[in-house]
């Protein structure tokens, strides 16, 4: 079947964000179809499908647990047992969310996919969003076939905006609140999903210099950065490294979370493989105002990033985006 140049597969998942994105689109001029991605919410379901019925949208729920558990649940508790800090929505954008759409597209002769990001795209390339509300951050490692077929409506607005847009627009979920959670956690209980799942790690000690000043109650709940109770000779305490094996949390002053130096592996690049070092900035976590300079050295599968002032924090398991002014030209997960 021959491709439509007006015809976009949307990710419709209840919320207000792509309910405004859909909208747009129609006033575009594009012919949209819908795609809830079913992760056993019923209240989300029954949004997006009441959203669609609202906008004229043809939507097709797509049951998503079983690829879920296999590609981002079952790898997320099992990063968390070694000691890491993964960010599954990172991972489940090329996964499982953009290919859904991209096979759905192409059962209906579909051009374009799109979502409700707040970032912006341009002759194939994804581009940070406005500012205060920019997520390329999350789209690090889509593939070049996604990003050429992607369409990001919410790009050129902020938060505050589309929610008027929504409620100028009559959308039946305008005053629904933002989502903040993981959809496989919805009441954000990492240590008791992951109990429920089966075993989890046993309390540990907690070292400073070598020397043991504490107990934990398992890695499991703790992440690289994260600020230890109370003080230690009057001093705050982080954890800067998580080991699995002794199932030990080392903790360091503040100063010393930080890093001019990250390696990568399993990097996904938005651009022709670099054949030598390239310039750009790095991003290590979802934050606003984290992302020096820096020199970006490929090495394998992988790559060297030499920051030209210190990242704070870097966790094994989270994702680095990386970007040549606003454009984001791939990432890959930090070691």
């Amino acid at each position: 079947m021959e491709n439509s140049d007006r015809r976009v597969v949307l990710g419709l998942s209840g919320g207000v964000d792509s309910a405004v994105a859909a909208r747009l689109l129609q006033h575009a001029g594009y012919e949209v179809f819908g795609v809830y991605l079913d992760a056993g919410d019923p209240s989300a379901r029954a949004d997006a499908i009441a959203t669609a019925e609202f906008l004229s949208v043809d939507l097709s729920v797509l049951d998503i647990r079983e690829m879920l558990e296999r590609q981002v649940c079952a790898p997320f508790a099992e990063a968390y047992l070694r000691g890491e800090t993964p960010n599954p929505c990172v991972r489940c954008n090329p996964l499982v969310k953009f290919k859904s759409l991209i096979d759905r597209a192409d059962e209906l002769g579909a051009a374009h996919i799109a979502t409700g990001h707040y970032a912006r795209v341009r002759d194939g390339m994804i581009l940070r969003g406005m500012p205060s509300n920019d997520q390329s951050y999350m789209l690090c490692r889509l593939t070049r076939e996604q990003a050429r077929r992607l369409l990001l409506p919410l790009g050129e607005y902020e938060k505050p905006r589309v929610r008027e847009l929504a409620a100028e627009f009559g959308i039946p979920v305008a005053r629904k609140p933002d989502s903040m959670e993981i959809c496989f956690i919805p009441d954000r209980d990492y240590t008791g999903w992951l109990a429920a799942r089966g075993s989890v790690p046993g309390p540990g000690p907690i070292l400073f210099n070598g020397q043991v000043i504490g107990r934990h109650e398992g890695i499991h709940r703790w992440t690289v950065g994260q600020r230890l109770p109370g003080l230690y000779d009057g001093r705050k305490l982080y954890v800067a490294e998580i080991w699995p094996d002794e199932s030990a949390l080392i903790a360091v002053l503040w100063d010393d979370l930080f890093h001019t130096e990250v390696r990568i592996r399993e990097a996904s690049w938005l651009i022709d493989l670099p054949d030598a070092p390239i310039r750009g900035s790095v991003r290590v976590r979802h934050t606003k105002w984290e992302n020096p300079e820096c020199t970006i050295f490929p090495e394998g599968s992988g790559a060297r990033i030499v920051a030209d002032s210190p990242v704070r924090a870097p966790a094994r398991g989270q994702a680095a985006a990386l970007y040549q002014g606003d454009r984001l030209i791939g990432g890959g997960w930090i070691v």
